[in-house]
């Protein structure tokens, strides 16, 4: 035990505490002895590397260590790791803007290779003037630079209090990661469940890579309707099309209009001709053509959005796609483009950007008379990779894809048996799952055209002319991973035969980043390199997320699960809501609202930032304004009052303690029983912020009430003929600071640490979880648990009664007077001694009278003497 010091105070106690917890392993994961029941384990999210973390992140972790510190207490073994997502594009743009370079494979490694620029986001540095190096330089910087993050991330979440076994880390871009992302793909590819196509696929022409449909997000941006005229291949006329993309006109394959609009009926089956290129394409019926858009019949480009991709692909249409990986215009015509006059049109626009090439388009149109009306301004949705700063385009690409369901009716219903089956918290979160996995329209995309990523471990044969056969990929042997394809070679074969006709060829793509993260259970639990520990924490007791990753992280895991497993790979999934700004937007880097926490620890102490993250329900928003923090005040209060009332109640000799025998503090300890028993309820039902709510409503009404009440008795000076009802006193004092101390532990670590070490030897954060039966034990079977508000509001009233006189609270009463209702004036008759003796009551009355509470009717202060 440590002395207690002659003023508490927060400051300093995150540097104190967190050396000693480290030093004495205090949440160290045990797994000696250990069986799966003993285990609380939870898949922690691993934050990604590349920058600072934000306010919102301290929201929803602080929420997951409430969960883990409160079933660590009720005596599980809690397994709670930390990894680093460290790879992916994030962490390749941070490494381009802070070392000023950009990654080209073409280019020789360089030894001891020194970055032009390093430091600050170095966002100043044009693309164009960032120096180009090797991918391995550049992989090496990654590598340095996600480090020196992670170091700085693990330092503020120890600050913010954690409970995390620092021991049990991973990062996303180890080599055991590495090993068990490759390991899961290979397996992936022999049961049939991971394959390659060559299809349309979203496309940022920025980062030069696919983007899966998980990565999308809808912006409004401006458009324009242009009503372009078609031409009836049999000369009857013209038929008028509103596209928002005329650039595209050179790739139309089609016109298609509803199968029940009767304009169009008699033309299904018959032919036009492109205005400018000249090219018959027919007119067809599909289901997803909108009657009340534009004209009622649209074209059909290769491709100008993912509807055009169903239509493509339902309708059996060719494909003349004219957009390169860069987003400029192919210099080779679509080969159905034979006229002089359509390949000069397109010799027009050949090379030039989509922006470029819409201009180009527009004035041909208009000189030939084919664009019609005038062009209407609008504002509309349009594709964007969600880390992306330009539209995305549809380019045909040869990809890699994991089945998810979306063409797989049983493994549909298996994923919406998964989530059915999934304990969520707030339950409502459900829907989104369902929503989105009933809404799949598409295989999951998962190879990526970067650097920093785990390399997709295929190689593939070269046929005697030097081409690759896709169809009959290489894959290594289980105990070979992890490779890089791009240096490594396949078994058979020689390093010379790397690129020649009859060797071989390495994948140089590599796996989308949720492709690694949605094997969290496996990275953390050492799938597959440590059957023990996996056996003991698998599956995972719980998942904590955000809301906006349950359709990438969360069903990505689930499916990963499903596929390896054939189940379920957590208990428990709670999902804490966002923080919005004073706006009520949500924060977030994009927007540039974020707010960084570290000065808000420093300024205001952990405990208090945990309490206003803790506040928060799961699910449920919360707005944060940094200049007014009105809950991270009222935090900090409830820790310093913890500390206060704990030199309080510990100031009274514990050679004191001795039985409960007044009705007062068995009423005390009775209502605390039922603190405890709702809370711990509150806990059971991931519901953190009620359990909060319940203990410090009633540390509040300890400290105003009850320690107001009994102090003259726990000093004796009320019962100095009476020695019992004093120890009586410091009994109950003491057995409620140990109660208030568990129970705010989850939530305030630093200030009950401090406390608990005034009169407990080890950590409170490893102490038992109060028992409300022990308390109902120590208060006796006749306490009555409603006295204590009874007494309270009567103590309330002699307080106003001497404010209203304009009184001290320290004025003498000669006679008080205070009436309750028939039911209640016996109780409170059972405590007047303690009301008297807070209120400097000489005589006390307490009268029954028909009144709906206790009520002061009368109060005579004593005179002042001169």
């Amino acid at each position: 035990m440590s002395a207690i010091p002659d003023k508490p105070a927060l400051e300093g106690l995150e540097a104190k505490w967190g050396a000693i917890w480290e030093a004495q392993g205090t949440y160290a994961f045990s797994r000696e002895g250990a069986s799966r029941d003993d285990v609380y384990s939870i898949d922690t999210p691993p934050p990604t590397a590349s920058g600072s973390l934000h306010v919102g992140h301290v929201f929803s972790y602080t929420h997951t260590d409430t969960v883990a510190r409160f079933q660590r207490m009720r005596g599980k073994r809690v397994f709670y790791p930390m990894g680093w997502d460290d790879n992916g594009l994030p962490t390749e743009r941070r490494v381009q803007n802070y070392y000023g370079v950009r990654c080209d494979p073409s280019l020789p490694y360089v030894e001891g290779f020194v970055p032009p620029h390093e430091g600050g986001d170095g966002k100043s540095i044009k693309a164009a003037d960032q120096q180009p190096i090797s991918r391995r330089n550049f992989i090496e910087l990654c590598e340095r630079l996600t480090v020196e993050d992670e170091q700085q991330f693990e330092a503020l979440w120890r600050t913010l209090g954690l409970s995390v076994d620092w021991n049990q880390t991973y990062r996303t871009i180890g080599d055991e990661s590495l090993r068990a992302s490759q390991l899961a793909f290979v397996r992936n590819v022999q049961r049939g469940e991971a394959y390659q196509a060559q299809a349309p696929t979203l496309w940022d022409v920025t980062f030069r890579t696919a983007v899966a449909q998980a990565e999308l997000e809808d912006r409004e941006q401006p458009g324009a309707y242009h009503a372009i005229a078609f031409h009836k291949s049999d000369g009857s006329g013209d038929i008028l099309i509103d596209t928002t993309r005329p650039e595209l006109l050179a790739a139309c394959v089609a016109l298609v209009a509803h199968p029940d609009d009767e304009r169009y009926q008699p033309l299904f089956g018959s032919t036009v001709r492109t205005p400018l290129f000249d090219v018959e394409v027919p007119i067809v019926a599909h289901h997803l053509a909108q009657p009340d858009k534009g004209t009622g019949i649209a074209m059909i480009c290769t491709f100008g959005d993912v509807t055009d991709v169903v239509w493509w692909r339902e309708l059996d249409l060719p494909n003349r796609a004219i957009l390169g990986f860069d987003g400029r215009v192919l210099t080779e015509a679509p080969e159905a483009i034979v006229s002089e006059q359509g390949r000069d049109a397109y010799a027009q626009i050949a090379g030039k950007t989509v922006f470029s090439a819409k201009q180009t388009v527009v004035e041909l149109l208009q000189a030939s008379g084919e664009l019609q009306g005038e062009i209407r301004k609008i504002t509309h949705p349009v594709k964007f990779f969600e880390k992306g700063d330009r539209p995305l385009e549809i380019v045909s690409t040869r990809q890699w894809y994991i089945a998810n369901g979306a063409r797989d009716e049983g493994l549909r219903e298996r994923l919406l048996a998964h989530g059915r089956d999934l304990e969520w918290h707030p339950d409502f979160m459900r829907v989104r799952y369902e929503n989105w996995v009933e809404g799949l329209s598409g295989d999951w995309l998962i190879s990526r055209q970067r650097f920093f990523g785990v390399p997709i471990p295929v190689w593939y044969p070269l046929d005697a002319e030097g081409n690759p056969v896709f169809d009959q990929p290489i894959l290594p042997a289980e105990n070979a991973l992890p490779v890089d394809p791009s240096v490594d070679v396949p078994a058979g074969y020689h390093a010379e035969q790397r690129g020649v006709p009859g060797g071989f060829q390495g994948e140089l793509d590599v796996m989308d980043t949720w492709a690694t993260s949605s094997l969290t259970p496996q990275l953390a639990g050492k799938w597959e390199s440590d059957g023990e520990l996996f056996d003991l924490v698998y599956p995972y007791d719980l998942r904590p997320q955000g809301q906006d990753i349950i359709r990438t992280w969360l069903f990505s895991t689930l499916l990963r699960s499903e596929l390896e497993a054939g189940r379920l790979p957590w208990r428990h999934a709670g999902i804490s809501g966002w923080i919005l700004d004073p706006d009520r937007k949500k924060m977030s880097k994009s927007k540039g609202n974020v707010v960084t926490p570290a000065g808000m620890l420093e300024q205001h102490g952990s405990d208090a930032v945990r309490y206003w993250a803790a506040s928060a329900r799961l699910g449920t928003d919360a707005a944060f304004d940094p200049q007014n923090p009105t809950q991270i005040k009222i935090g900090r209060r409830l820790a310093i009052k913890l500390l206060n009332a704990a030199k309080f109640t510990l100031g009274f000799e514990a050679s004191g303690v001795g039985s409960v025998t007044e009705p007062l503090d068995r009423s005390m300890l009775a209502a605390l029983a039922r603190v405890v028993e709702d809370s711990t309820r509150a806990f059971d039902a991931y519901d953190h912020a009620r359990a909060l709510e319940l203990t410090e409503s009633f540390f509040w009404t300890f400290c105003d009430d009850y320690l107001e009440l009994v102090k003259e008795r726990a000093h004796g000076a009320s019962s100095a003929e009476d020695p019992e009802a004093q120890a009586s006193a410091v009994t109950a004092l003491r057995a409620a600071l140990s109660v208030f101390v568990r129970l705010l532990a989850p939530f305030l670590p630093y200030a009950t640490e401090e406390t608990w070490s005034w009169f407990n030897e080890g950590s409170v954060h490893t102490a038992a979880w109060p028992v409300a039966e022990e308390l109902r034990e120590l208060a006796g079977a006749e306490a009555d648990a409603e006295l204590l508000t009874l007494l309270g509001g009567a103590l309330i009233g002699v307080r106003g009664a001497k404010t209203a006189a304009k009184a001290s609270q320290k004025t003498p009463v000669e006679l008080a007077v205070v009436q309750a209702p028939e039911a209640d004036a016996p109780r409170l008759r059972l405590a007047a001694a303690d009301l008297a003796a807070v209120g400097r009551i000489a005589e006390l009355r307490i009268e029954a009278a028909d009144v709906q509470e206790a009520t002061v009717a009368e109060i005579r202060l004593a005179p002042v003497e001169v």
